[in-house]
């Protein structure tokens, strides 16, 4: 399941999953999709190793955008996947 995390003024959306145990290692797949003029500009990355696992129509700058906001976000991430997404934040 995704939940989402936030959308960004340009269109992109911020998801992610729910926690996921990996040998021992606690992972979040986290999502940036944004819907261009054929198709979606998307990209994945896996926490807590930042690897980049999905990259479809995604410029290099943009990507060290997204890799720079994720870094600085992956504490809240890791929290709201946790707790199973921020909207069960906002409720209680």
């Amino acid at each position: 399941m995704l939940y989402p995390y936030v959308k960004l003024g340009d269109g992109t959306e911020i998801l992610h999953t729910g926690i996921k145990n990996n040998d021992g290692i606690e992972t979040v797949e986290v999502h940036f999709e944004r819907p261009i003029k054929n198709g979606f500009m998307t990209a994945r990355f896996v926490l807590p190793t930042y690897e980049l696992i999905v990259r479809d129509n995604v410029s290099d700058k943009e990507l060290k955008f997204l890799k720079k906001l994720l870094e600085s976000n992956a504490h809240l991430i890791y929290k709201y996947a946790k707790m199973g997404g921020i909207e069960k934040c906002l409720v209680s």
